[in-house]
């Protein structure tokens, strides 16, 4: 594994937007029922949260802090940074695929996927 890249801040081009947390851990049903990672199955193929980074200077529809929900696929591989904050892991996300802004994180990742697992028959 590579360690951290050392920044004191990230200024994105154009209209691009950074987003850091995304989750692709297991997950938690409200009845408790503990998910294992679904990256790269099937079941994992659903839209995810992410926070808010950084901006570039012609992006007008999300500013830093807020959680974007993005459409599953619609974000590049990421890379770890050191900054003041801590260690993240940061991506660019395709901003026409937004489906929606919160100023809030989300309470819990209950984005369920309806594919379907396995070989059809």
């Amino acid at each position: 594994m590579f360690d951290p890249i050392k920044v004191s801040k990230i200024n994105p081009i154009k209209d691009f937007v950074l987003v850091k947390d995304m989750n692709f851990r297991e997950r938690i049903t409200t009845g408790g029922i503990i998910l294992p990672t679904d990256n790269g199955k099937s079941e994992g193929i659903r839209p995810r949260w992410g926070e808010v980074y950084a901006v570039g200077p012609d992006q007008t529809d999300v500013q830093v802090g807020e959680w974007v929900l993005v459409a599953h696929g619609r974000w590049t591989r990421g890379s770890t940074i050191e900054d003041d904050t801590g260690v993240h892991v940061v991506r660019r996300i395709d901003t026409n695929d937004i489906l929606m802004v919160s100023d809030e994180p989300p309470a819990g990742d209950d984005t369920m996927s309806n594919a379907i697992s396995g070989n059809p028959v």
